[in-house]
């Protein structure tokens, strides 16, 4: 089955390049390929998600993995050929000892089982520390992004997929929806405005008070971890979920939709922060909270380089409408959440931790104050440390 479908009106405006790409694979086709003789390659866990992302449309307008002259073209300028703004390579390796000259390609995951399958259009040289320096902005492998960039074969293999996208197993199978999903969803609460939140990490309060704002200025909110491949020391999916499940009594069940996004998490800053947007774009919000650092990892980008990367992209081309926030912290004078730009106060009446230093109390089965994190995602962040 591949269709493309141009979705607009009520449940988010237009998905990227106009339409919404459909991908699938249909059970039938699957078992023809599942016994047939193709030859067939492993994709890694990071890749598989990506596979996952094409398919659903999550990556419109994506319809396969990138070849030569795509990938130059988003290294360089964060687009692809044809103008379309796009900010990260979408690739998949090849090995060194497998012979692809075109035809069909199957797919499987680490364990063998069928994924999908790719037409071969092309197989190229991916110049690994080209694409990690202008996407990255660094050749660090100890940059997690940039290590797996560097660890991919030096070959890659494109063209146009279809893949399964099955229902998942787990906490995050019943929240993994496609774009379709989520923009009927929209439809059916009549939400016209939607704005998406991102996060690979529990909801503390900071995080809360930004959805709290921007909720005041739209329809409905879809608060959407990413529950892909991310870097050892991030906390599992699956104990995230009951985290996010638990921070939603907080917020008027008629105005709030939890989904999962399955795709990689590539740590790479601003450039990361322009794919967030659009894939949010494609799921059928119309605004987008952008934080500090976001997508970031160490201190590789500046505190608000995501921000004004997207500030500095046309809103035409963006078609999706950052909301800028400020770091937001509990201060203990003005008794209340705040940020910068709202609070007169000078930095030690604020409640702030750093992660390790909340991942020190939990291992160590103390709650962090109330006014940082709400103690029912606390305590199972602390069962999940015990564990």
């Amino acid at each position: 089955m591949i269709s493309e479908r141009t979705l607009s009106g009520p449940g988010g405006g237009l998905a990227h390049g106009g339409q919404l790409v459909d991908r699938r694979l249909g059970v039938g086709e699957a078992e023809a390929l599942a016994a047939s003789s193709l030859p067939s390659l492993l994709v890694t866990a990071a890749e598989a998600a990506d596979l996952r992302a094409l398919a659903s449309g999550a990556y419109s307008p994506l319809t396969g993995f990138l070849g030569a002259k795509e990938h130059e073209s988003v290294s360089e300028s964060m687009r692809l050929p044809d103008g379309t703004l796009w900010s990260i390579p979408v690739c998949l390796g090849i090995p060194d000892d497998l012979r692809v000259e075109g035809g069909r390609l199957v797919l499987r995951g680490e364990a063998g089982g069928l994924l999908g399958v790719l037409e071969v259009t092309e197989v190229f040289e991916r110049d690994r520390a080209a694409e990690a320096e202008l996407v990255y902005g660094t050749t660090d492998p100890g940059h997690p992004g940039v290590a797996r960039v560097l660890g991919a074969p030096a070959r890659a293999v494109a063209g146009p997929i279809q893949a399964l996208v099955e229902p998942l197993e787990g906490p995050v199978g019943s929240r993994a929806l496609t774009p379709a999903q989520t923009r009927a969803a929209f439809a059916e609460r009549g939400w016209s405005t939607v704005v998406g939140f991102q996060t690979r990490n529990p909801v503390h309060r900071a995080h809360e008070y930004l959805m709290k704002c921007a909720l005041e200025m739209v329809d409905g909110l879809l608060l959407h971890p990413l529950v892909g491949p991310t870097k050892d020391g991030d906390i599992p999916a699956e104990v995230r979920m009951g985290a996010y499940a638990a921070v939603l009594g907080y917020f008027p069940a008629s105005r709030v939709l939890l989904a999962a996004l399955v795709a990689p998490m590539r740590y790479a800053g601003p450039r990361e922060a322009v794919l967030h947007a659009l894939v949010r774009k494609n799921y059928g919000c119309t605004h987008f909270i952008v934080g500090r650092d976001h997508a970031g990892v160490g201190s590789y980008y500046g505190t608000f380089a995501a921000q004004e990367l997207l500030a500095s992209l046309p809103a035409e081309d963006l078609g999706i409408t950052p909301l800028r926030f400020d770091n937001a912290f509990y201060c203990r004078r003005c008794l209340a959440m705040a940020t910068a730009k709202t609070c007169p106060h000078p930095e030690p009446d604020h409640v702030a931790l750093s992660g390790t230093q909340v991942r020190s109390m939990l291992a160590a089965g103390q709650l962090p104050p109330p006014e940082f994190s709400r103690a029912e995602v606390a305590e199972l962040l602390i069962e999940a440390y015990r564990t």
